[in-house]
């Protein structure tokens, strides 16, 4: 196990000093290793008792991985060596992180865009398998996934039943019907963990050990950092990041997680959920904001933002005002941010393991997929993009303007979250917009892919501080993909989670400024050329 070490400065070491004596002398590190689920208060017993399980899913796993490896060499022997995973928030977002920091390919199809399930599908199908992996059995994202590519394997002459393996609750919709499918196998996770919690239990485990990741060895880092957590100390790690996270007093409730080293790939991504979904509720929270070392708001000094760097173990790192350093190996920080989040949710006073507002984007997706309605009319087009917003546009007439109309909406406590409904594999480039509007708007910013982050921030967005302006993208495409058995396309769909979506936002008295590429790489070139332009005249500003 790589060493797990921290440190911190300014307010993070004032909540320590102010928190650390109480979680200490109430036990709550033994106590949660106990499965205790009275920590959270009355309100969170029922959902909390039932959610305790990952504490141990170290050592519960490991009876997963001789199945895992066998069927891995036996897929290898057919030729089969390109898995493709089909899942949505922790179920994609853990394996994502494990495969890529051992650098082994994992193909992660969390989208419903059709263009980039299309490409999904056009790579070595021949040569693939799918994990399809659904806690509940009915995601509808990962359904539609797993029936395109059954579609497409059996028209390739493959027979679909030995390429399909799915990981999902014991007696879900799902299991059931995957055995009586035949499929290739069906893995069953502890019912008594949570999606986002999940990363070392089979929904991690499955694709990352199929993909070829010595997933024993994680494990055996998992086993060694539970037992450092397992103890009622100050110097608890855990203990540590979790008074920080949610023990900053007056709360510092943006949390800039940045990558400064550590060596593990996408793991702010993967703590991103966790946080936001777990503590964004009941109008409270804490808002993870994923950036590089030297992002505006790592540099801004602002009196809500704490930073939290992911650091190498052998890093000698000067913090700055504010910060928390945290190092260790990838299983070791899973299980770390795991615990704190947790720890977090007890200061806060709010239950880390429900997700309360998740399922209204769902439910208003759904509805508009079954009543098929009209676009919403666009107030102008610019260029490449069609515009639309709410009365607090004004007198706008161009994109540049109505971008600039909504940054006008931000308070001085509040942030702005970018949502990118199209393919993020393709047009990544457009993350590069996240730093100009951070320094455009003087205001943490996130940026999500859709429908994907709706299983992690999306929570936060409507269940923490209505502080949020919300920038919606969404994309036109040039091909469009019909979903076996079903009334409606990917298309379709990636619409209607979209516009399901901005509806409940707006329905919370949320700004919502929904900009619409007719053309994806003119949009994208357009947008990114109307961000810059703002930060040049910020810029420009600011030094006169």
């Amino acid at each position: 196990m790589n060493t797990l070490s921290y440190d911190a400065t300014g307010a993070a070491r004032k909540a320590l000093e102010q928190h650390l004596p109480a979680l200490v002398e109430d036990r709550v590190a033994t106590r949660i290793f106990a499965k205790d689920h009275t920590l959270w208060g009355p309100d969170a017993e029922s959902e909390s008792a039932i959610r305790l399980g990952w504490v141990e899913a170290a050592t519960v796993s490991r009876s997963l991985v001789d199945g895992i490896l066998e069927l891995r060499d036996a897929l290898r022997a057919e030729g089969v060596t390109r898995i493709v995973l089909c899942g949505m928030g922790g179920s994609s977002l853990a394996p994502e992180v494990i495969a890529g920091t051992a650098g082994v390919e994992l193909t992660v199809l969390d989208s419903t865009d059709p263009e980039q399930v299309g490409a999904a599908l056009a790579d070595r199908l021949a040569e693939t398998a799918i994990v399809v992996s659904s806690k509940s059995g009915s995601t509808l994202e990962t359904d539609s996934q797993r029936r395109i590519f059954e579609q497409a394997f059996t028209e390739a002459g493959l027979d679909a039943r030995s390429r399909i393996i799915v990981v999902t609750d014991p007696g879900s919709p799902l299991d059931k019907a995957s055995r009586d499918a035949g499929y290739r196998a069906v893995f069953n996770a502890d019912p008594n963990v949570g999606g986002r919690y999940s990363a070392l239990t089979a929904f991690g485990l499955v694709p990352s050990g199929l993909a070829g990741v010595d997933i024993a060895a994680l494990l055996d880092e998992a086993e060694e950092a539970a037992e450092v957590l397992n103890e009622d100390a100050p110097e608890n790690i855990g203990l540590v990041l979790g008074a920080a996270l949610g023990g900053t007093s007056p709360l510092r409730d943006k949390i800039v997680i940045a990558e400064d080293g550590s060596g593990i790939v996408g793991f702010a991504d993967w703590a991103e959920q966790l946080i936001a979904e777990s503590t964004g509720k009941l109008g409270t929270g804490v808002l993870p904001v994923v950036a590089g070392p030297n992002a505006p708001e790592v540099i801004s000094g602002a009196e809500d933002v704490l930073v939290v760097r992911l650091v190498s173990t052998d890093a000698d790192v000067e913090l700055g005002e504010n910060e928390v350093a945290i190092a260790g190996g990838l299983a070791s920080q899973m299980m770390v941010w795991e615990f704190a989040t947790a720890v977090a949710g007890r200061l806060l006073g709010i239950n880390p393991f429900d997700q309360p507002d998740v399922e209204a984007a769902k439910v208003a997706a759904r509805g508009l997929l079954d009543a098929q309605p009209e676009p919403t009319p666009a107030n102008f087009t610019d260029g490449a993009i069609e515009v639309r917003g709410g009365e607090w546009l004004g007198g706008a007439t161009t994109a540049a303007d109505a971008v600039a109309a909504l940054l006008a909406q931000l308070g001085t406590d509040g942030y702005l979250s970018v949502q990118a409904y199209f393919d993020r594999l393709a047009y990544s480039q457009l993350e590069g917009v996240r730093d100009e509007l951070a320094a455009v708007s003087g205001r943490p910013v996130t940026f999500g892919w859709g429908p994907r982050f709706l299983h992690s921030t999306g929570q936060f967005h409507k269940g923490g501080p209505a502080i949020g302006v919300f920038l919606q993208v969404t994309a036109a495409s040039a091909t469009d993909l019909a979903i076996p058995e079903r009334p409606f396309t990917f298309g379709e769909l990636i619409a209607a989670q979209a516009a399901g979506d901005a509806q409940v936002l707006s329905e919370h008295g949320r700004p919502v400024l929904r900009l619409h590429l007719t053309d994806r790489a003119a949009g994208v070139a357009q947008l990114q050329e109307i961000v810059s332009s703002l930060a040049s005249k910020a810029a420009s500003a600011t030094e006169s």
